[in-house]
């Protein structure tokens, strides 16, 4: 019989993995502090990322030291943020959100991880109209119809634009300005989202086939393990056994 991978393999993979988020996370929290100012109390980006980070254990002195390089010590301050538009596997549309030191590798990076999934990069505003900036909310609710209308009213009562359930869950959304103001009402309510953030939501989900989908799972997992990327956003529509 093999042997699985030893302990201290698997302490390797989860360091590097944990890694990897703190690098996004910290290339996010420097671009959010150059774009406004390095107080998180003013600058409600920030405020975010510095939030995430908190949530992925990062440490309060490397978050300080991001939100200084952010400010312009070390060469934080010509870190850019960049957003590149193409399509996947299946027509699939995408929106791929960056952070980067040297466009010109990342770029690179990308176009060759679409090239090798069947997709292909396209150009500023090639697909970004099919998806609408906005806040989002996302609370598990299981079917509870209880629960379901606890967060409706709540979001309403916090001025949310519209609740939809989507696969078992309540997912709340809002204009970006409101984002802060719809979350704290909501956590004020007793309800605490499982993710939460100003996102590129599709307007419409495609759906592609099980081929299709399989290659584009490979594609998103690629192009997220590239350090330079932060976020990926598509619409193809989930797999079936991803729906409720």
């Amino acid at each position: 019989m093999g042997r699985g991978p030893s302990i201290e393999g698997r302490k390797n993979a989860e360091d590097a993995k944990r890694a990897k988020v703190f690098t996004k996370l910290i290339r996010e929290i420097t671009v959010a502090t150059r774009a406004g100012v390095p107080d998180p109390a003013l600058n409600p980006r920030l405020r975010s990322a510095v939030d995430k980070a908190l949530a992925a254990n990062m440490s309060k002195d490397t978050i300080e030291r991001a939100i200084k390089r952010g400010s312009g010590a070390d060469g934080g301050a010509k870190m850019e943020e960049l957003r590149y538009e193409g399509y996947g596997p299946g027509g699939v549309a995408l929106i791929i959100e960056c952070f980067t030191d040297n466009p010109v590798r990342t770029v690179a990076d990308v176009r060759h991880a679409l090239t090798k999934h069947g997709g292909n990069l396209g150009t500023s505003g090639s697909v970004a109209f099919q998806f609408t900036r906005c806040g989002e909310l996302v609370f598990p609710t299981g079917g509870d119809a209880a629960r379901e209308e606890k967060v409706l009213e709540a979001a309403l009562d916090a001025g949310a634009d519209d609740v939809v359930n989507e696969h078992g869950e309540s997912v709340v959304l809002c204009a970006p300005e409101r984002f802060e103001a719809v979350q704290q009402a909501m956590a004020e309510a007793g309800l605490v989202a499982q993710h939460a953030g100003v996102v590129m939501r599709p307007n419409n989900r495609v759906a592609v086939s099980a081929e299709a989908q399989e290659e584009l799972a490979e594609l998103l997992e690629r192009l997220e393990a590239l350090d330079d990327v932060s976020v990926v956003y598509h619409n193809a529509e989930p797999p079936e056994e991803n729906r409720a």
